[in-house]
């Protein structure tokens, strides 16, 4: 009786993994009302925040994980830094490897020029996303270390708030 358990146990915990890896059955958050989508998103760094703006008002506030060296600007490929200044979002991924994603437009100019004198690539990629797929019952506690390769990343439900109220095109200012 107890193997029939542990072997019920097992396949159940192996489907969900599966469902969860192949997000088959993962469906969209809806979009939030007008007056509750953000105008800006403001990512401080050294404060591990990122807060949600409509028109100077707050909406929102998360607390983030970074880049593993999040300290300065990001100056190259696998530095581990999470890029500074002011870009938007341009894409929402919502087959993401990790849950959902909204991609933002580094490198911009400056970035890819700082690097091409310095012979190296900028990297890119850099995205607001939630915990890698198979792990979001990790939840919050992935906020321990900054573990990204550049990115900012929260939980699996903040991802799907922040997917609902950020539009594409809505202005990303990182801060140190």
């Amino acid at each position: 009786m107890l193997k029939r358990i542990a072997v019920l146990a097992m396949t159940g915990a192996t489907f969900a993994l599966v469902l969860e890896f192949s997000q088959v059955f993962r469906t969209l958050p809806a979009l939030a009302s007008s007056d509750q989508q953000a105008t800006r998103v403001v990512i401080e760094k050294s404060a591990r925040r990122l807060t949600l703006e409509r028109d100077g008002r707050v909406l929102a506030r998360y607390e983030v994980a970074l880049g593993a060296n999040p300290a300065g600007q990001k100056a190259r490929e696998g530095d581990g830094r999470t890029p500074e200044g002011v870009y938007s979002v341009d894409f929402k991924h919502p087959r993401s490897r990790y849950h959902l994603a909204l991609r933002i437009t580094y490198p911009d100019a400056r970035a890819s020029e700082a690097a091409k004198q310095a012979g190296v690539s900028p990297g890119g990629d850099i995205m607001i996303h939630g915990i890698r797929n198979g792990l979001g019952w990790v939840g919050g506690l992935h906020r321990e270390r900054d573990w990204t390769d550049g990115c900012i990343a929260v939980t699996n439900a903040e991802i799907r708030e922040i997917w609902s109220r950020v539009p594409e095109g809505t202005p990303v200012e990182i801060r140190p």
